[in-house]
């Protein structure tokens, strides 16, 4: 039984993160059920030029990822009767990248306004691994509680800051992607090799060889 990981991609600035996310799901071998917002599309347009429509989304999913989609299904994020919007339909969980405010104050609530917010709202509710990667900053006392409804909910809330023990203070825009993303991934449970990991000694990520 084909059992997805659902991918929810909301309007929030930060698109890269939700193409590292996809891109390392497919190269795990992992199958992926893709939902992208109507603001989404209009971000990713602004972000990378990319294009994404309803009709033609294999070819404009596949220019945006640049690479073979694999195992990749997509739901237009107004079919309320599409499969993610069923606890019984299977999935392994649910990851909404990046997660706008409104995305976050939806899913909290239970407003199931399009597919994304409720795809989110069934994760939750079949206790299924949810994680949601906030990317606005300053937030708002009210932001903050909708993220405390969520982790409340059993999600994983995990915002998108980078860290630079990896690369150190010279990381490219990528490597900070992939950090993210690596850890979106191990909140998952999902393998990769985005990122480089801690290993309890200064710079030794950056100098293998241990000299100074």
């Amino acid at each position: 039984m084909r059992e997805p990981w659902v991918v929810g991609v909301s309007g929030a600035s930060g698109t890269p993160y939700a193409r590292a996310v996809l891109s390392a799901l497919l190269d795990a071998g992992e199958s992926v059920d893709l939902v992208i917002s109507k603001a989404a599309r209009l971000t990713i347009l602004d972000e990378t030029g990319s294009t994404v429509r309803d009709a033609h989304w294999k070819d404009d999913v596949g220019r945006w990822l640049g690479r073979d989609l694999g195992d990749l299904s997509y739901w237009a994020a107004g079919d309320l009767a599409a499969g993610p919007s069923s606890g019984s339909y299977p999935a392994k969980g649910m990851i909404v990248v990046p997660a706008s405010t409104a995305a976050c104050a939806g899913i909290a609530i239970g407003l199931s306004k399009d597919l994304l917010q409720r795809a989110a709202e069934v994760n939750l509710k079949e206790r299924r691994r949810t994680v949601i990667v906030p990317r606005e900053t300053p937030v708002t006392r009210s932001h903050l509680e909708h993220l405390i409804a969520l982790h409340d909910a059993g999600a994983v809330v995990l915002p998108a800051s980078p860290g630079f023990y990896g690369a150190g203070a010279q990381a490219t825009a990528q490597q900070l992607v992939d950090f993210v993303a690596g850890k979106a991934l191990d909140a998952l449970g999902v393998p990769h090799t985005l990122l480089t990991r801690w290993k309890g000694e200064l710079n030794a990520q950056r100098n293998p060889l241990g000299g100074p």
